[in-house]
């Protein structure tokens, strides 16, 4: 085993041990939480290591660096999730790698997405990104759509052609009533899952928490964590 391998093996297995513990204090069972491994910065041959370690669901945030590195890796049995936020210019790129887009937080969007994935002859999921932060202009400091915002949106995934409604997502807002308050802010993002499963109950999948944070998210009831920094290290800084 390589030490790349060796030192991605370790850091997963503490990713594990965590999401396992949380589960158990949540008395959920470990089934009920999704990892997806946050690979952005990081190059192909780590992605490839992940698989062979039995990763199955990947995060990238910038489409120049997710394209060529799902090329790269399209041998493999892996789900590609686009966390970051998604220029329409960059939607036909993202539709052909990606199998779900969890960022999804205009109807123009929604629009451009629909339209590549009958182009391509895909379905892609989408989750609503929750601004939980929003300000008077209904968005949040890092994208999303403020919460009164979430129906309408959700209603026009439902009814787009090669799209489909999978749930929510949030990350934990830095600024607002919920900065620092990360079980609040989940447990809020699943109320709000709540009414939305009241008119699509198909859409089950909630999105939250980080490396930092998956334990309150895990608590407050996620289906899926991002988990990036604790799995590959500390990440190098962009040029």
């Amino acid at each position: 085993m390589t030490d790349r391998k060796t030192e991605l093996a370790k850091n997963l297995a503490k990713v594990e041990e965590r999401i396992t513990a949380a589960c158990a204090a949540a008395g959920r069972e470990r089934a009920e939480v999704t990892l997806i491994v946050v690979t952005k910065t990081y190059p192909a041959s780590d992605v490839r290591i992940l698989s062979e370690l039995g990763v199955r669901h990947v995060a990238e945030n910038r489409d120049q660096d997710a394209a060529p590195k799902a090329a790269a890796c399209a041998d493999l049995p892996l789900t590609w999730h686009f966390v970051g936020q998604l220029q329409t210019n960059k939607v036909r790129s993202v539709v052909g790698y990606a199998g779900v887009v969890q960022s999804v937080d205009r109807a123009r969007l929604v629009t451009a997405l629909s339209r590549e994935a009958v182009r391509a002859e895909r379905e892609i999921g989408c989750l609503i990104q929750v601004a939980l932060d929003a300000g008077v202009n209904g968005r949040g400091e890092r994208g999303g759509v403020a919460p009164d915002g979430i129906e309408e949106l959700a209603d026009l995934v439902g009814d787009a052609p090669g799209l489909r409604l999978d749930g929510l997502m949030t990350v934990a807002p830095l600024t607002g009533e919920y900065a620092g308050h990360e079980q609040a802010a989940f447990g809020r993002l699943m109320d709000l899952s709540t009414d939305l499963r009241r008119t699509h109950p198909t859409a089950t999948m909630v999105s939250a928490g980080m490396s930092a944070d998956l334990e309150q998210a895990v608590a407050a009831g996620a289906t899926h964590v991002r988990v990036g920094t604790a799995v590959l290290g500390v990440r190098p800084k962009l040029g």
